[in-house]
């Protein structure tokens, strides 16, 4: 069983079934981890390329352990001592790899696109590890995989998606995912940050992070993402973080069993007090785990599809 494409570059582009058979596979490879032996041959003799043009320890470290893990050949490519250097395309960089064997090659670029791009290209199977502010996949999985695996469904809970909504490709993912599997998303930020038009998308937005809190079920935290912005958002950090940035108090206004969630890295003392981050109802460190399980049921569902 497969998904019904070779490559994963948005969850725009998935249907429920597919996220669920994702999720499902993902619950068995979780069990897999827990074993003292924790590799499997299912992808014995295939090739993972991890071809990341920003920065990444999470994200990279997850897709390099999770094709380990179903016991693949990985080679990660450094940009920065690559022909890309030396004026490469982007096409041609992806050509060559595959040339020398790759199977699957997991893309992480600073332009939205890219792997939307590439992936009719090539015959490897392209995955989004993230692209420009558009939207990252897999992130917004394992959030949806950890959603359930603490409250034991997703259908009907009320999530807040707080922070920078306007450069977070995670909130996008996330948005569609969550939105598929039948939740209530609330946006919360600052109006700067949160673009009006996404209320379209069937999204409650708000401004005042008290308001926005409200007996909600998931408090989702976003990172202030310094890299991508001008000046002019907010004032300064301190201030970001007096309005909206989450303390104790903020998370009781939440139901009592809610959970705090980040994709990391965090600010700490910007968009998240370090006693939420380190508290009871943080399941920030649950969310990396789980990251490992869901990119392998990635990568092994697509092992089953060739166009």
């Amino acid at each position: 069983m497969g998904l019904k494409t070779k490559d994963l570059v948005g969850i725009k582009g998935l249907d429920r079934d597919d996220i669920e058979l994702i999720l499902e596979t993902a619950s068995g490879f979780k069990d897999v981890l827990g074993r003292d032996i924790k590799k499997v041959p299912a992808l014995r003799g295939k090739t993972t390329v991890n071809l990341f043009y920003e920065p990444s320890t999470r994200t990279r470290t997850s897709f390099e352990l999770a094709a380990k893990r179903l016991s693949t050949d990985v080679i990660n490519i450094s940009v920065s001592t690559s022909s890309i250097v030396k004026g490469e395309t982007l096409q041609d960089t992806a050509l060559t790899v595959q040339a020398l064997g790759a199977d699957f090659i997991i893309v992480r670029h600073a332009c939205s696109g890219v792997p939307h791009f590439l992936a009719p290209r090539l015959k490897a199977s392209v995955v989004n590890a993230g692209d420009g502010t558009n939207e990252h996949p897999t992130q917004a999985l394992l959030d949806l995989f950890t959603i359930r695996e603490k409250r034991g469904k997703i259908e009907g809970l009320d999530v807040a998606i707080v922070g920078d909504i306007l450069h977070s490709r995670v909130a996008k993912s996330n948005i569609y995912a969550l939105k598929k599997l039948g939740a209530r998303v609330r946006l919360i930020g600052p109006p700067t940050l949160v673009p009006r038009e996404l209320g379209e998308l069937g999204v409650e937005i708000y401004s005042d992070m008290d308001r926005g809190l409200e007996d909600v079920d998931i408090i989702m935290m976003l990172r202030i993402q310094m890299e991508r912005q001008g000046k002019g958002f907010f004032p300064s950090t301190v201030e970001y973080f007096r309005n909206w940035g989450l303390t104790k108090n903020r998370a009781d206004r939440a139901k009592k069993d809610a959970v705090v969630m980040h994709p990391g890295p965090m600010n700490r003392g910007v968009e998240i007090a370090s006693d939420v981050a380190d508290g009871k109802r943080s399941v920030i460190l649950d969310q990396v785990t789980n990251g490992l399980a869901v990119r392998m049921a990635v990568l092994y569902l697509l092992g089953g599809v060739r166009g």
